[in-house]
């Protein structure tokens, strides 16, 4: 009797000290909440224009940034002046190269996306070091891609592993996930040292593992990151830009890093 209260004592401390334990849960780390007149020039620089499909109608044109009722607004735009720019089309974007990284866990972004024939806004990450991690070995996580008037959005992974080797289907390396196309969504992303866990508006919509292989470049994702936040334009993938359609806005109302802890 005496020994079996014992056990029974000491087996009841032992879940109290457990129940008392603190929780881990996400911590927010980081925030910009683009309430300001001017963007933070420590944190985040225009993107140039650039070769790419996604890039090459880049443009620092004030038309298309607007710091507005706390937003940031990235503008695509019908180029009126093709003597001074000869794209047909400018669109703004941001980044935080050579600024400010990431590394591991929880980004997320709330963002509302119009729609228009040929618009093409994304966020995504790249690795902070590009020279030691070239793409596609040092991978691309892109948290949010929109075509034109889609319902939904693409989130995808790319690598040396899917790009060049194309093993994009074991395991698969993206997906697509309905979101409100006329309101704001929250479009995130989790990396783990096992996995990168993508959600939409707090609801996970696919998980990219790490798996075991023996060939090169599956995960290169535990390197710190940097942002991008960007309007395109017209591009192989999304097709022909219909002018009458512009000009067309991507909002971004807050950015927020998260750890667990």
């Amino acid at each position: 009797m005496k020994k079996g209260f014992i056990a029974w004592f000491l087996l009841s401390v032992g879940i109290m000290m457990i129940s008392c334990q603190p929780k881990s849960k996400w911590q927010l780390v980081w925030e910009e909440n683009f309430n300001e007149t001017e963007l933070d020039s420590t944190i985040w620089s225009m993107i140039p224009r650039g070769n790419p499909d996604w890039q090459n109608t880049m443009s620092s044109d004030e038309r298309c940034y607007e710091m507005r009722d706390g937003q940031l607004i990235l503008r695509g735009i019908i180029n009126e002046d093709l003597q001074k720019d000869e794209s047909p089309y400018l669109t703004g974007g941001i980044w935080t190269k050579g600024k400010k990284s990431f590394t591991r866990g929880r980004m997320e972004i709330r963002a509302k996306l119009e729609g228009a024939q040929g618009a093409w806004p994304a966020i995504w990450m790249l690795p902070y070091d590009s020279k030691k991690h070239p793409w596609p070995y040092g991978g691309e996580v892109d948290i949010m891609e929109r075509l034109n008037h889609d319902t939904f959005v693409y989130q995808t992974v790319h690598t040396h592993y899917t790009y060049n080797l194309k093993e994009d289907k074991k395991p698969i390396n993206g997906t697509t996930a309905a979101i409100k196309p006329n309101d704001f969504n929250i479009y995130g992303v989790d990396f783990w040292p096992d996995s990168l866990v993508f959600h939409v508006n707090g609801v996970k919509t696919f998980t990219y593992p790490r798996i075991k292989t023996d060939k090169e470049g599956q995960f290169p994702f535990d390197v710190p990151q940097y942002l991008l936040i960007d309007m395109q334009l017209g591009g192989t993938w999304v097709g022909e830009v219909d002018p009458t359609g512009l000009p067309v806005e991507m909002s971004i109302d807050w950015v927020r890093h998260y750890q667990w802890k």
